[in-house]
C-alpha cells in the first residue's frame, strides 16, 4: 500500500505531531508526504518533510489558496491526488479534523478516527467511550482515510531521509471560505502538546488570580507547560487553548501533575498516556488516585507552594 500523509506544518518548519503521524503510516505501507502551503515556507517544509526518516517521496503543492489550510481548499487538492493511493493519513489535530472528513466524504468511504495501533493493513485500534474502551476496527473500503493520536505512536527521526521532492498540480482557492484573522496566545513556555512536563489545574483553585498564583510559578521552576481541566476553563480561569481532555487537547508528557483536579472521565482521556502522573487533590477518594503513579493527600494551597520552593 502507499500512504498519503499530510503535513502540518509552521514557518517553515514541521510540527511534531507529523513525526508520529509518519510511523503509524510507515506501519500501513509506503509514505509520501504532501506539503500544502504557499511560497517560500511551503519550501522550507518541503525540504524539512524530505529529510524525515521513513519518507519516500515529498508533494509540494504551493497556492496561496493553501497558506492557511482552508479545509475547503486543501480536501480537494488531497481527494484528485487519491487515484495514486490507498491511505490518506492526517494527524487527529484541529486542521486533520477538519480536512480527513471532507476528504472522506468526497471519496464515499468511512473515516477511521484517532487511531491508537495498526494491527494489520486495514485493521486499526481506536478508543471509545472517551477512552474507557478500545475498539479494534478492520475497513472494507478500497481506500483508507484515518487520523492518528499522535501520543500513540513514537515519533519518526526528523533527520535521515533524502526523499525527493516533486510538484503537485494545485487546485487553487475554491471560493468557499477566506481566511480572516488569527488570534492566538502566545507563551515562553513550551507547547502544550509536546512538553516533556505538564503542570495542570482544576477547579479546586477557585478564581483565576489563585490559579495564577499556585500553578505558574511550579511550572516555571520546572520548564514546564500549563494546563487545565474542564472545569477550570468553564469557570474562567484560564483560556480554552490551555485545556486537556476529551474535547480539549490530548498530551503524552514524561511528567504530567495534577493539581486539585478530581479524575473526570473527559479528563482523563487527555493526559492517562501521560509516562508518570502526580496528583495532588485532598480529596483521597478522588479518581485521579487510580490512575497516578504518585499520589498526595494534602491541601494544594500548601503543598503546592511548598514543593515549589524547594525546586
Amino acid at each position: 500500500m502507499t500512504v498519503l500523509v499530510l503535513v502540518e506544518h509552521e514557518a517553515g518548519a514541521v510540527k511534531d505531531v507529523t513525526l508520529s503521524t509518519v510511523t503509524a503510516a510507515a506501519k500501513i505501507g509506503a509514505v509520501h508526504a504532501l506539503v500544502a502551503g504557499e511560497g517560500d515556507e511551503a519550501s522550507k517544509a518541503a525540504d524539512a518533510a524530505a529529510r524525515i526518516a521513513g519518507v519516500e517521496k515529498v508533494l509540494l503543492a504551493s497556492d496561496a489558496a493553501y497558506a492557511k489550510m482552508l479545509p475547503e481548499n486543501v480536501a480537494p487538492l488531497i481527494t484528485g491526488l487519491m487515484d495514486g493511493y490507498d491511505a490518506f493519513v492526517a494527524s487527529a489535530t484541529s486542521n486533520g479534523k477538519n480536512i480527513a472528513p471532507r476528504v472522506a466524504a468526497k471519496l464515499d468511504v468511512m473515516q477511521i478516527s484517532d487511531i491508537l495501533s495498526v494491527e494489520g493493513e486495514k485493521t486499526f485500534t481506536r478508543p471509545i467511550y472517551a477512552g474507557n474502551a478500545i475498539a479494534t476496527v478492520e475497513s472494507s473500503d478500497a481506500k483508507l482515510v484515518i487520523t492518528v493520536r499522535g501520543t500513540a505512536f513514537d515519533k519518526a527521526e526528523a533527520e535521515g531521509g533524502s526523499a525527493a521532492i516533486e510538484n503537485a498540480s494545485a487546485e487553487g482557492d475554491s471560493g468557499l471560505s477566506s481566511f480572516v484573522g488569527l488570534e492566538a496566545s502566545e507563551s515562553e513556555r513550551p507547547d502544550l502538546t509536546s512538553a516533556k512536563i505538564v503542570v495542570s489545574g482544576g477547579r479546586a483553585l477557585k478564581d483565576a488570580e489563585t490559579f495564577e498564583q499556585v500553578i505558574t510559578p511550579l511550572a516555571d521552576k520546572l520548564g514546564a507547560a500549563v494546563g487545565a481541566s474542564r472545569a477550570a476553563v468553564d469557570a474562567g480561569y484560564i483560556s480554552n487553548d490551555y485545556q486537556v481532555g476529551q474535547t480539549g487537547k490530548i498530551v503524552a508528557p514524561e511528567l504530567y501533575i495534577a493539581v486539585g483536579i478530581s479524575g473526570a472521565i473527559q479528563h482523563l482521556a487527555g493526559m492517562k498516556d501521560s509516562k508518570v502522573i502526580v496528583a495532588i487533590n485532598k480529596d483521597e477518594d478522588a479518581p485521579i488516585f487510580q490512575i497516578a503513579d504518585i499520589g498526595l493527600v494534602a491541601d494544594l494551597f500548601e503543598a503546592v507552594p511548598e514543593l515549589t520552593g524547594k525546586l
